[in-house]
């Protein structure tokens, strides 16, 4: 029998690396974690209509640095940069009750299209408009297609179109190889909160066989193919 994994988790050590970046001693641990989820919600909430990608928290003993990947850097930014300065400053009052000091970096997201968590949250504002859902299905898989991609999948599971009996329904175009590990497999679950309850969305973007470590934040984090 399978069992299904998350597919990045399942490949963090080998292709991908760690998001959260920190070390704490176990009498911290519970509170530090505690904080983070609290900020990761706060930022998906805040910065909704930003397409945020991922969201890459690095803590030190005096500060934290929160990296935000972000398909439209504009909306976090704000004018003059005064969207970044609230944000910062909601972050230190209510979230780390003032003892920690906050820097935040916006990455702006090159290919949005290619972004399994971009094209999900694409897909619940479509289906909170009350949008046929195969159809979104469909437009989706083509954007990610036509952006490059080897394969996608998409699957919605609920009460879709609004009807009495919830199911699944899954649409796909191109290859998707899930057990290897060298595979470079974005996946993303989000939901869409519409008035006859919940849709939940899978999203899969198949890019490619690929060698070394990859970090979404930073270019190249190891060798690839041998060479630099």
């Amino acid at each position: 029998m399978g069992h299904k994994v998350h597919p990045t988790i399942h490949r963090t050590p080998y292709i991908f690396a760690w998001d959260s970046k920190w070390f704490a001693r176990k009498e911290n641990l519970p509170q530090y974690l505690k904080q983070e989820v609290s900020i990761r919600e706060f930022l998906g909430k805040k910065l909704k209509e930003a397409g945020i990608d991922a969201i890459s928290i690095e803590r030190t003993p005096k500060d934290i640095t929160i990296t935000i990947l972000a398909a439209k850097p504009g909306v976090v930014i704000g004018r003059s940069g005064q969207g970044l300065d609230l944000i910062r400053k909601e972050i230190e009052k209510k979230h780390l009750q003032g003892k920690l000091k906050v820097k935040l970096n916006i990455v702006p997201l090159k290919q949005p299209a290619l972004s399994a968590q971009v094209v999900g949250q694409n897909c619940v504002a479509e289906i909170e408009k009350r949008m046929p859902f195969r159809r979104v299905m469909k437009q989706a898989i083509e954007k990610v297609m036509a952006a490059g991609a080897k394969g996608v999948k998409i699957k919605m599971s609920g009460r879709l179109n609004g009807v009495e009996i919830a199911r699944r329904e899954v649409l796909a175009a191109g290859k998707m190889s899930l057990i290897t590990f060298r595979s470079n497999v974005d996946y993303a679950f989000v939901e869409a909160h519409t008035i006859y309850g919940k849709i939940g969305i899978k999203v899969w973007v198949y890019h490619g066989e690929v060698f070394g470590r990859r970090d979404k934040f930073e270019k190249k984090l190891e060798k690839e193919d041998g060479k630099k």
